[in-house]
């Protein structure tokens, strides 16, 4: 059993799946219920959306193998899994029973919600993760960005999703106000989640540019060079730091200094020691470690979905969890 979880990445399912829930649960649903729209009970769209989301990317992590297993040989042999603990057959077939079972979900999801928008999301996604796979993650930058777009999109189809339910199952009409905070907020959501997924793509290139050479990949640090690269991943880095507070300053709008220390202690210097670490970092063993880290960064980022919400309550006079209100 252990194998199969390993072959669909659990704990990345597990991190979408959580994060979805809390972007609907501590961001969305507070907001409309500034307006006087309650949505929390309302969750059987929710549920559809994250099982479909989940199932999808299962079969993208299980194709992804399957057409890695010379570059992971290569790699990191230890890990390989696919033609090793799993044959090929076996693989293919759970990759088709995700992906079909993720596609079927997200179309009844799309017909719940009456929306051929949703229905084209859910039909194309699985598209680009075959074609990242087969070929896309081999060529000079495209790979990142797909990877990257699809990240932001979890985050962004969870608004999308919502609001075509009010429309269709709800009979809401937003005002322009609250319709500009949600897509302010979670598209800020969206946006950390794009540009840490490509700084850590560009740094798992760096990490596999071993194997990646000798499959004759396109990566960044084989085109450009390793240096090239760094200074590009540097440049990332410092765009994100620079956003971050540009938006605390600009944009965030709570009492107090608890989003600012969040941002700083949670964000900022986690990403300037990544910067540091970027520089020295020599070896595979190295990136990966980097890798890791970049990782934990962006889970600390999102997981300011609650903080959010408590503030909101406290600015707003909201009953938190519908338990307690917050002064």
């Amino acid at each position: 059993m252990s194998r199969y979880l390993k072959l669909i990445r659990i704990q990345n399912l597990l991190f979408v799946a959580v994060i979805q829930y809390m972007i609907r649960q501590f961001v969305i649903a507070p907001l409309l219920e500034t307006s006087g729209v309650i949505v929390y009970e309302s969750f059987f769209h929710v549920g559809l959306l994250i099982a479909a989301s989940v199932l999808i990317a299962a079969g993208g992590y299980i194709i992804n193998d399957y057409f890695d297993i010379k570059i992971d040989t290569l790699n990191k042999p230890d890990k390989v899994i696919v033609g090793k603990s799993i044959d090929k057959r076996t693989a293919m077939l759970l990759y088709q029973l995700c992906t079909i079972s993720g596609i079927a979900i997200g179309l009844f999801l799309s017909w719940y919600v009456r929306s051929l928008m949703l229905a084209f999301v859910f039909l194309i996604v699985p598209g680009l993760l075959w074609f990242y796979s087969a070929s896309y993650k081999r060529q000079l930058i495209i790979g990142n960005a797909v990877i990257a777009f699809l990240s932001a999109l979890s985050v962004l189809i969870v608004l999308f999703t919502e609001l075509e339910y009010l429309k269709t199952q709800a009979s809401v009409v937003l005002n322009p106000a609250v319709y500009n905070s949600l897509f302010a907020w979670v598209s800020g959501f969206a946006l950390f989640s794009f540009l840490l997924t490509w700084i850590r793509e560009i740094i798992k290139d760096m990490e596999d540019v071993y194997g990646d050479r000798e499959m004759e990949c396109r990566t960044l640090p084989i085109v450009w060079g390793i240096k090239t690269t760094k200074i590009i991943t540097i440049g990332l880095i410092s765009i994100t730091i620079v956003a971050l507070l540009i938006i605390n300053h600009v944009y965030i709008d709570f009492e107090g200094t608890l989003t600012l220390r969040y941002i700083l202690f949670g964000l900022i210097l986690p990403l300037a020691w990544v910067i540091y670490l970027l520089i020295k970092a020599k070896q595979p063993d190295e990136y990966h470690k980097i890798s890791s880290l970049i990782k934990f960064i962006m889970v600390i980022g999102l997981l300011y979905a609650p903080i959010f919400y408590f503030l909101l309550a406290r600015k707003t006079g909201l009953i938190l969890f519908n338990l307690f209100t917050v002064s």
